[in-house]
C-alpha cells in the first residue's frame, strides 16, 4: 500500500463515524473525504464563510471544538485542523437529514440556555471556567443528571462528530503517527512479562514446531 492510499485510508475510517451519525450514503462519504484536502489548501481559516451555521452558532462551535480537542506539544487544536469548516460542510449538504440538523442546532441553543440559567450569560460570554462547570455536567454518561440528559445527548454526538473530523484532517491522521507497513529491524519479539500474562513462551512454540517439523519428513 502507498503512502498516498494509507492517508486516504485513515481519512475515509474518520469520515465514517461522522457520515453515519448524518445519514450519508457511500458516495457522500466519498465526496466529504475529497472536501478535506479542499480544506486544507485553504491558508487562511478566517476566509472560511460557514454554509451551516449562524455567526453566533459559527462562534460556539470553535470555541467547544477546541475545548474538545485543544492544542498540544503532538499537534495543533481542532480549530488549527478545521475540524469546524469540515463539520459545517458536512451538516449543509443535501446528504445530511433534516434531523441531524435540527439536532445540531437545538443542542446548541440547549447549551447557550444553560449557560443563561447559571450564569446570566451565553456559551460565548461566560468564562471558560462556567463553561467546563457546565460541560462537566454533561459529559460522563453514567453521571448525567435526568435533567441534563437532553444537553448529554447532544454534547455525545459534537463531541464524536470534532473527534471525526479532526482525525480525517492530515492533522489528525499525522497526530496517529501511523507510519504503515514499515520494516523494524530491531524487533526482538514479544516482551516476556506478557508472554508470561497469556501463558505461552517462545520455547513451547520452537518445540511444537520442531515436533511439526519431524513429523512432516
Amino acid at each position: 500500500m502507498t503512502d498516498l492510499n494509507r492517508r486516504d485510508a485513515l481519512r475515509v475510517l474518520g469520515v465514517a463515524p461522522l457520515a453515519g451519525m448524518l445519514d450519508w450514503s457511500a458516495p457522500g462519504v466519498a465526496r466529504a473525504s475529497r472536501m478535506i484536502d479542499r480544506l486544507n489548501e485553504t491558508a487562511e481559516t478566517s476566509s472560511y464563510a460557514p454554509k451551516f451555521f449562524n455567526a453566533h452558532e459559527w462562534k460556539t462551535v470553535r470555541t467547544l471544538a477546541d475545548i474538545i480537542i485543544p492544542k498540544d506539544e503532538h499537534s495543533g487544536s481542532a480549530t488549527d485542523a478545521k475540524a469546524p469548516e469540515f463539520m459545517d460542510f458536512m451538516l449543509a449538504e443535501k446528504d445530511t437529514s433534516e434531523n441531524s440538523r435540527v439536532q445540531m442546532r437545538g443542542g446548541l441553543a440547549w447549551l447557550d440556555t444553560e449557560m443563561r440559567s447559571r450564569f446570566g450569560s451565553g456559551f460565548i460570554s461566560s468564562t471558560d471556567s462556567q463553561r467546563r462547570q457546565v460541560l462537566d455536567d454533561i459529559a460522563f454518561g453514567k453521571k448525567v443528571k435526568p435533567e441534563l440528559r437532553r444537553g448529554a445527548a447532544f454534547f455525545d454526538r459534537f463531541r464524536a462528530s470534532v473527534a471525526s473530523a479532526f482525525y480525517s484532517s492530515a492533522m489528525g491522521w499525522q497526530d496517529l503517527r501511523y507510519v504503515g507497513n514499515v520494516f523494524n529491524p530491531g524487533w526482538n519479539g514479544c516482551p516476556p512479562e506478557a508472554t508470561r500474562k497469556l501463558g505461552v513462551s517462545y520455547e513451547e512454540f520452537d518445540a511444537s514446531l520442531e515436533k511439526s517439523r519431524k513429523g512432516n519428513r
